[in-house]
This record gives C-alpha cells, sequence and structure tokens, in this order.
C-alpha cells in the first residue's frame, strides 16, 4: 500500500519535472503534438508531455559556414582552387525544421554548388579583381533558394583563389608586359607633349630675332659650364653681324 502511495503521488511529480523544458533567449522550440506541428515556442521555462508531444530546438544565432575547397574552371578555361565562408541564420524555425530534413547540410550543399555555378561564368581577372561583386551576386542566388528553409543568407566572402604554379608564373609575365607598355606610352605621350611644348618655343623665338640670340648664348652658357675639353658650337650669321654693328657704331663716336 505504501509503495502504490508514493508511485501514485510521485509518479506525476517525475513526469511533470521529466515534462519541463528550458529555452534560451536564442533558442526556438518547434513543437509536434502527436507528430502534428501545434506551433513555435519562445525562451523560457516550457512544459513539453512527454509521448504526446515532442519539441525540436533550433538555434537563431548567426551561424558560419566554411565551404570546402571547389574546383572551377572560370569561363576563360583557368583552373583555379577557391573556397569561401557564409553567414547565414535561420529567421522561421517552423520552414527550417518542416521544410528540409537538415537544413544545415542542405546550406552547405547549395552554397558549394552555387559557389561552382557562378564563378563558372566569370573570367579569372574578374575572380582576382571584383571579389565584391561576386560575393553579393552568390550571396543574392543563396538567399532567395534558401529563403523557402526559413533561412536568411547575411554575408558570402570568399577565402582564397588559389591558381597552379604555372599559371601564376604566366600572370606575372603578363603583370610585367603591362607595366612595360603602360611605361613606354607614358614615355612616348611625355615626348609628344615635350615635343609640341619646343615647336611652340621655337615659333615664339623666331618670332623676335633677339631673343632667339638671348637663348643661344644661355645655351651655350649651359655648355661651357660641363666639364668638357673642347666645345664645337657654330656662330650666327646674324650674331656677329649684330655685334660688328654695334662695334662700329661705338668707333664713329669715339672718332
Amino acid at each position: 500500500m505504501f509503495y502504490v502511495v508514493v508511485f501514485a503521488v510521485g509518479g506525476p511529480l517525475i513526469y511533470l519535472a521529466m515534462s519541463l523544458r528550458i529555452l534560451r533567449e536564442y533558442d526556438r522550440g518547434v513543437v509536434f503534438t502527436l507528430g502534428r506541428f501545434t506551433g513555435v515556442r519562445g525562451p523560457g521555462l516550457r512544459v513539453i508531455f512527454l509521448g504526446i508531444q515532442q519539441m525540436v530546438r533550433v538555434d537563431l544565432r548567426l551561424r558560419v559556414l566554411d565551404v570546402p575547397t571547389q574546383d572551377v574552371i572560370s569561363r576563360d578555361n583557368v583552373s583555379v582552387h577557391v573556397n569561401a565562408v557564409i553567414y547565414y541564420r535561420v529567421v522561421d524555425p517552423e520552414r527550417a525544421i518542416i521544410h528540409v530534413e537538415n537544413f544545415i547540410m542542405a546550406t552547405s550543399q547549395l552554397s558549394q554548388t552555387t559557389l561552382r555555378s557562378v564563378l563558372g561564368q566569370h573570367e579569372l581577372d574578374e575572380m582576382l579583381a571584383e571579389r565584391d561583386r561576386l560575393n553579393k551576386d552568390i550571396q543574392k542566388i543563396l538567399d532567395e533558394q534558401t529563403d523557402a528553409w526559413g533561412i536568411k543568407v547575411a554575408n558570402v566572402e570568399l577565402k582564397h583563389v588559389d591558381l597552379e604554379e604555372s599559371m601564376i608564373r604566366a600572370i606575372a609575365k603578363q603583370a610585367e608586359a603591362e607595366r612595360m607598355r603602360r611605361a613606354k606610352i607614358i614615355d612616348a605621350d611625355g615626348e609628344a607633349q615635350a615635343a609640341e611644348k619646343f615647336l611652340e618655343a621655337g615659333k615664339k623665338l623666331s618670332a623676335v630675332p633677339e631673343a632667339m640670340q638671348i637663348r643661344y648664348l644661355a645655351t651655350l652658357t649651359e655648355i661651357a659650364s660641363e666639364r668638357s675639353s673642347t666645345i664645337v658650337f657654330p656662330f650666327p650669321i646674324k650674331l656677329g653681324e649684330m655685334l660688328k654693328g654695334l662695334t662700329g657704331g661705338d668707333d664713329g663716336k669715339k672718332g
């Protein structure tokens, strides 16, 4: 009789204690009663009747998914190894549990296939230089496809784009050739601009003969300042006539 009383009193208490669940602030509980969805429970102390109800916990915090390295063939037929990191979170616990068997695995597999599909549509130069745009394109596609699962993809970041050694050497040669091409273009532009300035200066000096002679003398001064044992230069006839005229004019005044 004693055991019957203990069981009658303690049994319900033990059953109630085993039915208690505590949900944290970032947890949600998807409840099924006799196999049928009956609601989503928020944080706090919750009672789930054993044998009748079942509760699946869902973490609403931001999750980080490391996408394994994928072999991608770019649009210009270059083989690269790419990996990425995906940031996502569950926004609808009901759909995350009911509409997909394992939303973590599903998101991981979808991320891998989307990464290969999107990057395969771009050339290697775009993968290396336009990562921000590619990140946004991948994020948009993943977000649209995971919306049916109650998942929000917050961000996508490409971590590494690794090339084969032969391709790295080829890119280095290409970059060096590009730098040489730009240097030659800059030199040619400088020569063209200098020629235009020289032509403009020549026109101005030719308009005034005296200015041309002064420029000639200045050039001789610059040459004389250099360390040279012999300087050979043409003597302008007009300059000689001008100096002769000045000398003759002075002699006439003295006489």
